[in-house]
């Protein structure tokens, strides 16, 4: 028996199972019995849960104010307002995922990144949306941006004043389309009165004394260049002229008002 126990000694198998082995099946032995009790077991996790609140509770990990960056001031106070955080509070308790996505229902919210900074300062950095347009759609008058998502509600039209005017169903779909058309429409903008979106496929123009711009379908801002460009030439818009159509670009139409088409007659019958 002597002779085999030396043996096995001298196997490098067992030396590892004795070496390791041996103090791993006492370290779960031990494990067990500790552990074998629900009052121990409650005990542990009580006090791990302590230890690791008092961490958290650390004041190095305490959030004591909330900075809004990059919006307006009606902007920050309503996401202020939002968030409601009760200060101070340990930074390891806010779920800024979360209050990401609950500021980010704002509508004048384009995005938004919230993070802890030195002296425990909660700060959101804004993207505020810029609004290009106002649109009148039924009862409701809403700032639109390029994208022709909307930034906020308004009184009235008059409240910004300086913004060009949409109208009509689905010209918030078309934003983009007619930013560009806002674009090219620069030289003329002094006297336009709004961009209508007509059966939710082109726009018209309506420009004042009564004038009106009717675009095509297709390459509408080309079809409006063109118009500047004899307007430019021309005169075109500064005549007596009603209704300038170029739905079909390779027939446009021009309506005269009734004392143009009066005068007219007036002249074909002296000759």
């Amino acid at each position: 028996m002597a002779y085999r126990l030396q043996r096995m000694m001298l196997t490098p198998i067992y030396r590892k199972m004795l070496r390791f082995g041996l103090p791993l099946l006492v370290l779960v032995l031990i494990l067990l019995i500790v552990l074998g009790s629900a009052d121990r077991r409650a005990a542990i996790a009580a006090s791990f849960a302590g230890l690791v609140e008092s961490v958290q509770q650390r004041p190095e990990f305490m959030v004591n104010l909330f900075r809004v960056d990059g919006a307006s001031p009606m902007l920050a106070e309503g996401i202020r307002r939002m968030i409601d955080l009760n200060l101070p509070q340990s930074s390891f308790d806010l779920d800024l995922a979360g209050l990401r996505d609950r500021v980010l229902e704002l509508d004048a919210v384009q995005d938004v990144d919230l993070r802890v900074e030195a002296g425990g300062v909660l700060t959101a950095h804004v993207t505020e949306r810029v609004p290009v347009a106002v649109w009148r759609s039924g009862p409701n008058v809403e700032l639109l941006d390029a994208t022709g998502h909307r930034v906020m509600l308004v009184g009235e039209r008059n409240d910004r004043s300086d913004l060009p005017l949409i109208a009509g169903r689905g010209a918030n779909m078309a934003m983009p389309e007619a930013a560009e058309l806002m674009t090219a429409a620069a030289p003329i903008m002094p006297r336009v009165r709004g961009f209508v979106r007509m059966g939710e496929r082109r726009w018209d123009i309506v420009l004042d004394r009564g004038q009106r711009i009717l675009l095509p379908v297709d390459q509408p801002v080309a079809a409006l260049e063109r118009i500047l460009a004899l307007d430019k030439a021309q005169d075109l818009l500064a005549r007596d002229v009603t209704t300038i159509d170029f739905r079909l670009k390779e027939r446009p139409v021009l309506r005269l008002s009734p004392h143009a088409v009066a005068e007219r007659q007036a002249a074909r019958g002296q000759d």
